[in-house]
């Protein structure tokens, strides 16, 4: 029923104690037999930025690791502890891009499945649109290694292989058939 690096079938330690009695209590909830330990597999929250050039076009960037090495992605990335949505957005835009952005609007929010280090780890993704002043200084850094722009609904969506990026970009051009 799960796949091999769902979290049910990867922990065989409490992470607390490090006991082996580290059991599986529901489809998403462990408890250590040893030390009363319960965990929980919940979703990382995580962010996507959409900023489009004076053409119209969508910024989307290169992975230069895995998951998916080379293959297109929305910029942005997870959310650190204690640090707003909006702040996530500003600051992955700046380590990945070198840019700063602003105006941010909260767009939609779609659940994915990222297998990172032999593990699934489930976020939910939140997508703003949001304005950079220039483009000009912008350079691939961190885990990007190129940047690209595209009319959304030109873009072969089998070059996102998150589902959750997808489905944004799905929801934007919905947006904008709308206008």
């Amino acid at each position: 029923m799960y796949t091999d690096t769902y979290p049910i079938n990867v922990f065989k330690f409490c992470p607390k104690c490090g006991s082996p009695e580290f059991r599986v209590t529901g489809s998403r909830s462990f408890c250590c037999s040893s030390c009363r330990f319960e965990w929980y597999i919940n979703s990382s929250a995580a962010v996507a930025v959409l900023l489009f050039n004076e053409k119209g076009e969508l910024l989307f960037t290169r992975r230069a690791v895995e998951p998916h090495r080379g293959k297109l992605d929305l910029p942005g990335g997870f959310i650190d502890p204690m640090e707003t949505a909006e702040q996530a957005a500003i600051r992955e835009i700046r380590e990945e891009l070198g840019i700063e952005i602003h105006s941010l609007k909260y767009i939609c929010s779609f659940p994915n499945e990222y297998v990172y280090s032999g593990i699934s780890v489930f976020t939910l993704d939140l997508a703003f649109y949001a304005r950079t002043s220039s483009f000009d200084q912008m350079r691939p850094m961190d885990d990007i290694s190129a940047f690209e722009f595209y009319k959304p609904e030109e873009l072969d969506l089998e070059e996102l292989p998150a589902v959750s990026m997808k489905n944004i970009l799905k929801e934007v051009i919905r947006r904008q058939a709308h206008f």
